[in-house]
């Protein structure tokens, strides 16, 4: 073999390379942007339902698609969304923060628009009538093994049936209390399960998420590790995955 047919060789190498990768990355952005998006939770707001170290998937297709279901929300769009679905009451949703796009939160839709939501003394009031709670007893969440928190936990049934547990400190923390807010025409009243323990839709004076800024619904974790493991220390993985929380629906 001369020496061109070498040089030919390796070009033609080195282009099938580049080509493999650029095909990897478009059908990643694709998988990303179009189907699903991975999400992992950084914080305790969700608790019961959600821990620190879950990774789960959000589903784009749920509420359709806005610029910011593309990477970088950089992809201007003719309508506000594209094919579109509205979040319904109970939805666990990802979504960019009003005020800051480029995070994103996860929390529960509460309040659709036109709704009227209020907290007294811990309960939460959808349109003046009192969401339905149950006892489930006590949950105790320890935070990277050291810090230990022991909360009351309820079961909150809306009048939709959706239903699903939620942490109550006591009725004296200072989101337990609020004026009642009204949801705008086109937005969303968002918040964590964790009651104590959420900057939600009840914080800084009220603040609710416009349809355009949702990223997806919450789907199922496909992953779970201890909040105190990094996901790249994969010589602790036998020790702390969560096995019985891989696959799980997230309600």
């Amino acid at each position: 073999m001369n020496k061109k047919k070498i040089k030919k060789a390796k070009d033609g190498g080195f282009f099938e390379f580049f080509k493999t990768i650029f095909y990897a990355v478009f059908i990643a952005i694709i998988f990303r942007s179009l189907l699903f998006e991975p999400y992992n939770i950084p914080s305790g707001s969700m608790l019961p339902n959600l821990l620190i170290g879950d990774y789960l998937f959000v589903s784009k297709f749920s509420y359709g698609y806005s610029r910011y279901s593309f990477p970088f929300g950089i992809i201007p769009l003719p309508q506000n969304r594209l094919f579109s679905d509205t979040p319904k009451r109970g939805d666990v949703a990802v979504f960019k923060l009003p005020t800051n796009t480029s995070i994103n939160y996860i929390k529960r839709v509460v309040g659709l628009p036109g709704d009227t939501i209020q907290m007294k003394l811990g309960k939460l009031y959808i349109n003046k009538k009192l969401v339905n709670q149950t006892e489930e007893g006590n949950y105790k969440h320890i935070y990277k093994r050291v810090f230990e928190q022991n909360m009351d936990k309820y079961k909150e049934t809306l009048e939709n049936g959706k239903n699903y547990s939620v942490l109550n400190i006591n009725d004296f923390q200072i989101l337990d209390n609020t004026k009642e807010f009204v949801v705008p025409d086109n937005n969303y009243f968002v918040m964590g399960d964790n009651r104590d323990n959420s900057l939600d839709s009840r914080a800084n004076g009220g603040w609710f998420v416009p349809f355009e800024n949702f990223v997806g619904k919450g789907n199922f974790i496909f992953f779970s590790i201890s909040g105190d493991t990094k996901f790249w220390e994969f010589w602790r993985w036998p020790f702390n995955i969560r096995y019985d929380r891989i696959f799980k629906k997230i309600t």
